[in-house]
């Protein structure tokens, strides 16, 4: 389970997530929605555990544990993936190359047996068809070339692959169109599991179709300041996010 309890983070000297708590259940799908400069983003980099965000104050645990006190390689060992918004190139590393040093890395820093170059092969070309990716795109350099639809179905590959306990998927609908939408929600809900967890961090209502949340909670100014079923995402796409930022004011 993942208990944030008043959690402030800043960049440099600026504050942006100001006394936030969430409990996000083992099993469960909970979706952030919220303007702009809310710190949804934030919230995601926080967790991971990216340089430049400081958490300073308050808590943040994984499955009992001081999700805080952890580098980042040590929380991607411990389950946490990151989907970016905007997936970054890597010139000169292939994408498999990419994902199974990172899958055999988190492997030995669980003390587990690293997977072997067939058995890789064989769950990358499952993953990749499930995706519906043309398997001679993962020799290329990774998200080299990629349209914006390919470069999410290669985050949506990377979850399937790592096996992460919590999924953190930041803005995954940005640039999709309806087809690719729908498959990356497809990779997305074939992860879902009683022992997984996942923050679906959204602006947008029409996601939520595909990846249909337990809770939704709105972020504004920093905190969460309403929290619902899965109709609270109908009635923000239908009157916008004025009245909660007014609240947070």
């Amino acid at each position: 389970m993942l208990k944030i309890n008043n959690l402030h983070v800043a960049v440099g000297d600026t504050p942006i997530l100001k006394g936030l708590t969430l409990d996000v259940p083992a099993g469960e799908v909970h979706a952030i929605m919220g303007p702009n400069g809310a710190g949804k983003s934030t919230l995601g980099y926080a967790l991971s555990g990216r340089p430049g965000y400081e958490a300073t104050e308050g808590a943040v645990t994984w499955r009992g544990e001081d999700l805080l006190d952890l580098d980042p390689a040590e929380r991607a060992a411990k389950g946490v993936f990151l989907s970016f918004q905007y997936p970054i190139e890597i010139p000169g590393v292939p994408a498999l190359t990419f994902v199974r040093t990172a899958l055999n890395a988190q492997k030995r820093a669980r003390g587990e047996d690293e997977v072997s170059a067939p058995e890789f092969l064989k769950q990358v070309k499952a993953a990749s068809k499930a995706l519906k990716m043309d398997f001679d795109m993962l020799k290329r350099p990774l998200n080299v070339g990629f349209s914006g639809g390919e470069k999410k179905r290669m985050e949506i590959l990377q979850m399937a692959l790592l096996e992460p306990s919590l999924l953190i998927l930041d803005e995954t609908d940005s640039g999709l169109d309806i087809d690719a939408l729908r498959i990356v929600a497809d990779g997305v809900n074939a992860l879902r599991g009683p022992e997984r967890s996942m923050l679906v961090i959204t602006h947008y209502q029409r996601l939520l179709d595909y990846i249909k949340p337990d809770r939704v909670h709105v972020l504004a100014a920093g905190k969460i300041v309403a929290s619902g079923g899965p109709e609270l995402a109908h009635q923000l796409e239908a009157e916008g996010y004025d009245r909660y930022v007014g609240e947070a004011a």
